[in-house]
Parts: C-alpha cells; structure tokens; sequence
C-alpha cells in the first residue's frame, strides 16, 4: 500500500534558500519549489511541457507571450506548453513559489542553488527529465 505523500507546501516554499528544488516527480508531473531573490528573475523560456505555478511570498511580474501581470501570494498562473514567460522578482524580499510540470522538466531530486547554477547544468545535459518507461 502506498503512503500518502504530503507536504506543508508554504512551509516547504518558504524554507529553501535554493533557486530551484524538485521536491517531487511522478510519471506525468513534477512538483518543484523555488525562491526568486530580489530584482532576480527566472528568465526568459519555453518549455515543451504546461506549468502551473502558485506563488507563497513576495511580489513580481509575470509575462507570458508579452503579456505582464503583477503577481503575489496566492495568485496563481498557468503557462501552457510552447508559450514563451519569465517571471521577475520586482519587490524587497524573495519571490518564493511552487510550481507543478507536466510531465516533469528537470531531473529528479535537483537542487539548484542559484539560477547561474540552473542554467549551466541545463546547458550542460545534466538536469534532464526521467525518461518514461
């Protein structure tokens, strides 16, 4: 039988330094927290795969496809597959949110400390999905 997999997800939110930390992947989504420092942002792309992002502190701006919307806690926003985004941290503290893929884009279990960190494994290979079975 399995157990129920459970996290306090403001808490865990608010408790990592890191850019980006996969908490959790499963076959079709990923569960992903990350804390966005002040004037930091995550950075301008395109994923194959549909985000869902929900944000735990801090203020900032979404653009999607060229779009901008201010974001705080408790604002939500999807990022359908194939549409270009950035979100930016435009207040004093961090921007801290979680984030949900489907399926997973980055490598089970990565930590990421800081975004110059995130991009250069990306660059390098080494923060690849688990392949399905």
């Amino acid at each position: 039988m399995a157990s129920v997999i459970h996290y306090t997800i403001a808490t865990e939110a608010e408790k990592s330094p890191d850019f980006r930390r996969v908490l959790w992947t499963g076959e079709h989504t990923q569960l992903v927290i990350m804390t966005i420092p002040p004037g930091g942002e995550i950075g301008e792309e395109v994923h194959e795969v549909d985000q869902i992002l929900t944000f735990v502190s801090g203020t900032g701006k979404a653009i999607i496809s060229g779009s901008e919307k201010a974001v705080a806690q408790g604002d939500l926003v999807v990022v359908p597959a194939g549409k270009k985004h950035n979100f930016l941290n435009t207040g004093e503290n961090p921007l801290i949110l979680y984030t949900v893929y489907g399926p997973p884009e980055h490598a089970d279990g990565a930590v990421h400390t800081t975004k110059e960190e995130a991009d250069r494994l990306e660059e390098e290979g080494k923060d690849e999905p688990p392949t399905s079975s």
